[in-house]
């Protein structure tokens, strides 16, 4: 994430050095990724979690300060809103059983955070967006009391100078209001990935994780309700780019500017480099906090820099893909994959991200054939429709011959994708056993059509037969957290 933040408010000068920075800061990463051998090793996987605590009757409850300070782990942190945490998940290698490694990491870490809630008389919620979360429960008293959450607050309210407009249609029902902060991004939570990746393969490897990102979030939705109305299978993807947008007005000649939280902007061309020269040209800085290191003076000791400014932000640049360089391990480059949503069970977050990581690397292998025949702008739209409509999407790909792309529907794509997914896992090492576990998971959701968008929308249509939405949405939510604790996979959990 880069440098600390202390200060809340920042004048022009501050704006004018942090600038300077950046500039220096890609030149010197330009230096870092020419050096022979820079960011070469095993390849690794990592993943952050981020949750909900709720109260006993489900309700958020904005603890996270307290709960944090009731264990001493160091995975633990806090997230913008009061009731929410995020785990940081010990990253490790690639090969051999990776997902049963990340799962005992997952279920150990969870396991911490539900004791330390317990003393604080809180629960765990492990799903997208909490269906009993309220307008109440927002607001500028619902932000974290951290000088990096106020900043980044004042800093996107200053740069919209009007409040946040949010309009999010579904089928039947549709979410319009305007909002004066930015708690409503705590209204999403996710499951976040970490591929290590060379400077070399990078190109590639990201190419093909934007295009494996529509139909892995298709088949892991679990976000159709906010605020009590139903929305997007990801209502998240909607949510999150309205609850951020720092854009104020058209400029001259009805220019708008890229919102900050984006699918991209092309196929990548080269490698990372382009990434982090296009967050710096396209979105001014929120939070100009300069360090002590010149970035350039670093580069040239042959030492890797620290890049603090660059990397304070492009952790203010929300790509749903993002490129991390990390000065860590004597430097290297990750892709942060960041469209999977939390929940519902440890068990399928490990299924999603295996696929997905399968599929990107499955993928890869033939990339140079299939980009040619699916225009980025396509790429993008599978992802909002993805998003829209998880397993009923109808999704653009690639085809074998002209004309290019194909319509295809998801639930076909997905299985003629887990094949792909599986040999691009034991390509890299996985154990086939592994492999077959995992892809084994996404096929059974396949054929049950059992996503937890899916789910939650079947039980509370079920539910609302005999009671108020709110009364249902509380039931339905509770049933969930039941299921969630029996570990037991959502192709498993019934209905009635």
């Amino acid at each position: 994430m880069g440098l600390s933040i202390q200060q809340e408010e920042f004048g022009p000068e501050d704006y004018e050095r942090f600038s300077r920075r950046l500039d220096e800061s890609l030149e010197a990463l330009r230096v870092v990724l020419a050096r022979p051998g820079f960011g070469e090793g095993p390849t690794t996987i990592g993943a952050e979690l981020e949750l909900f605590l709720v109260d006993d009757r489900g309700f958020p409850l904005p603890m996270n300060q307290q709960v944090l300070a009731r264990t001493k782990d160091p995975r633990v942190t806090l997230e913008m809103d009061r009731f929410n945490l995020e785990v940081n998940l010990r990253p490790g290698p690639l090969a051999g059983r990776p997902f049963t490694a990340l799962r005992a990491e997952m279920e150990d870490a969870l396991a911490e955070v539900r004791r330390a809630a317990a003393a604080e008389g809180a629960r765990v919620a492990v799903i997208g967006i909490l269906p009993t979360l309220r307008e109440a429960d927002l607001g500028k008293g619902a932000l974290t009391a951290q000088p990096r959450y106020r900043a980044l607050n004042n800093a996107i309210r200053q740069r919209r100078g009007k409040p946040i407009e949010v309009n999010i249609r579904g089928e039947e029902e549709a979410l319009t209001l305007a909002w004066d902060d930015t708690t409503l991004e705590g209204a999403n939570t996710s499951f976040q990935l970490h591929l290590r990746v060379t400077p070399a393969d990078f190109a590639r490897l990201y190419n093909a994780a934007q295009l494996a990102t529509a139909p892995a979030l298709a088949i892991s939705a679990n976000s159709p309700l906010c605020l009590g109305r139903k929305l997007w299978d990801e209502t998240r993807v909607a949510l999150f780019r309205q609850s951020v947008d720092d854009r104020g007005e058209p400029g001259e000649g009805g220019f708008q500017p890229h919102a900050r939280v984006t699918f991209g902007h092309g196929w990548v061309r080269e490698g990372a480099y382009e990434l982090f020269a296009e967050s710096v040209a396209l979105h001014a800085p929120l939070l100009p906090v300069v360090g002590h290191e010149s970035p350039l003076e670093h580069a040239a000791s042959g030492r890797p820099p620290g890049l603090e400014e660059l990397r304070l932000h492009q952790s203010t640049v929300w790509s749903w893909n993002r490129a991390v360089y990390d000065p860590k391990d004597a430097g290297h480059l990750r892709i942060e994959l960041r469209a999977l949503p939390a929940g519902p069970s440890v068990v399928d977050m490990v299924a999603n991200g295996a696929f997905l990581l399968g599929l990107t690397l499955g993928l890869a292998e033939r990339i140079d054939a299939l980009l040619p025949a699916l225009p980025f702008a396509h790429a993008a739209g599978n992802f909002i429709r993805a998003s829209r409509k998880g397993l009923d999407a109808e999704l653009l790909w690639p085809g074998e011959s002209a004309p290019s792309p194909r319509v295809v529907p998801v639930v076909d794509l997905v299985r003629r994708l887990i094949p792909v997914a599986h040999r691009g896992l034991v390509s890299a090492g996985v154990e086939a056993d592994e492999a077959d576990r995992m892809m084994e998971v996404i096929s059974r959701r396949v054929d049950t059509r059992r996503t937890g968008a899916r789910w939650q929308r079947q039980v509370l249509t079920r539910l609302e037969a005999g009671m108020p939405r709110r009364d249902a949405l509380a039931a339905m939510q509770e049933r969930y957290l039941e299921l969630t604790a029996s570990g037991a996979p959502v192709h498993d959990w019934p209905v009635e």
